[in-house]
């Protein structure tokens, strides 16, 4: 294999990993809370999330709907990256299924998981900008101490 050729399939299987990583840990935040973790409806996790996080961060009705934004836009960025249940685990497991990994394929799964990226993520930056400028200084704050104290769980 040519150096150009080593160096385009290392990115590639970088970015691939990459962009499962974001794809896990979007799919990670969804399935954590209450009901989201059985398979409860997106709706009533939303609630959920919000009335939790409502409590915690002494949320106002305008920053509710904020938060409520947000986890809608998190859910649709999570089942964007993740497509039907199960459907991310085979294509991953049809790269490696042959004698040989699937050098083509592997490049179509990342460009349409990084085409998804691009496409759903300034709505999700808004989502998550509209949120938190929304917050009261303390709140801000707590919300920082929260993410602190909770960095690895997630």
């Amino acid at each position: 294999m040519k150096f150009y050729q080593k160096r385009f399939f290392k990115r590639g299987l970088l970015a691939l990993t990459g962009v499962g990583l974001i794809a896990f840990g979007a799919s990670a935040f969804a399935h954590r809370m209450g009901s989201c973790r059985h398979g409860g409806d997106a709706t009533e996790c939303r609630a959920q999330i919000v009335a939790k996080v409502g409590a915690k961060l002494d949320l106002d009705a305008n920053q509710k709907q904020q938060l409520d934004k947000l986890a809608q836009t998190l859910q649709s960025q999570r089942e964007t990256m993740m497509g039907a249940k199960g459907e991310s685990r085979q294509a991953l497991q049809a790269l490696v299924a042959g004698p040989k990994f699937d050098q083509a394929a592997a490049q179509a799964l990342l460009d349409s998981k990084t085409a998804a990226v691009h496409e759903k993520g300034p709505a999700l930056i808004a989502a998550m900008a509209g949120f938190y400028d929304s917050l009261r200084p303390e709140q801000q704050e707590k919300l920082r101490g929260f993410m602190n104290r909770h960095h690895g769980h997630a």
